[in-house]
């Protein structure tokens, strides 16, 4: 069993900042792929940012510049450094992981509970 623990939501004002982190835990043999995805109310999930293996960072245009996500794959950690916070980023946060549990299982995804992030004054 694989999970996903994520912290750091809140609420910020627009112009602040936050962090928002991601331990995965269990079985896991290998991860290809870590990221963060949002959904706000009436909206579908939408991918914020990822961070594969061995490659560079891919983000949303929407937050080119103003996000930052940073993998450490010692500790399975993903962080999202958010920078610059607009209210349109008001949103809950999910962390997402592809990885295997063992050596010959599939590649299969892996979600976090989800954080909620508030912009507003």
């Amino acid at each position: 069993q694989v999970h996903l623990v994520e912290s750091g939501g809140g609420l910020v004002q627009p112009g602040g900042s936050l962090t928002l982190s991601c331990a995965a835990s269990g079985s896991i043999f290998s991860i290809r792929t870590m990221a963060w995805y949002r959904q706000a109310p009436g909206n579908q999930r939408e991918l914020v940012a990822t961070i594969p293996s061995g490659v560079p960072p891919i983000y949303a245009d929407s937050v080119k510049g103003r996000f930052t996500i940073a993998r450490d794959n010692a500790k399975n950690t993903v962080n999202l450094q958010m920078n610059s916070l607009k209210p349109e980023d008001t949103a809950v946060y999910y962390c997402y992981t592809n990885l295997k549990t063992s050596p010959r299982t599939i590649w299969s995804p892996f979600w976090g509970q989800g954080t909620q992030v508030t912009v507003s004054s």
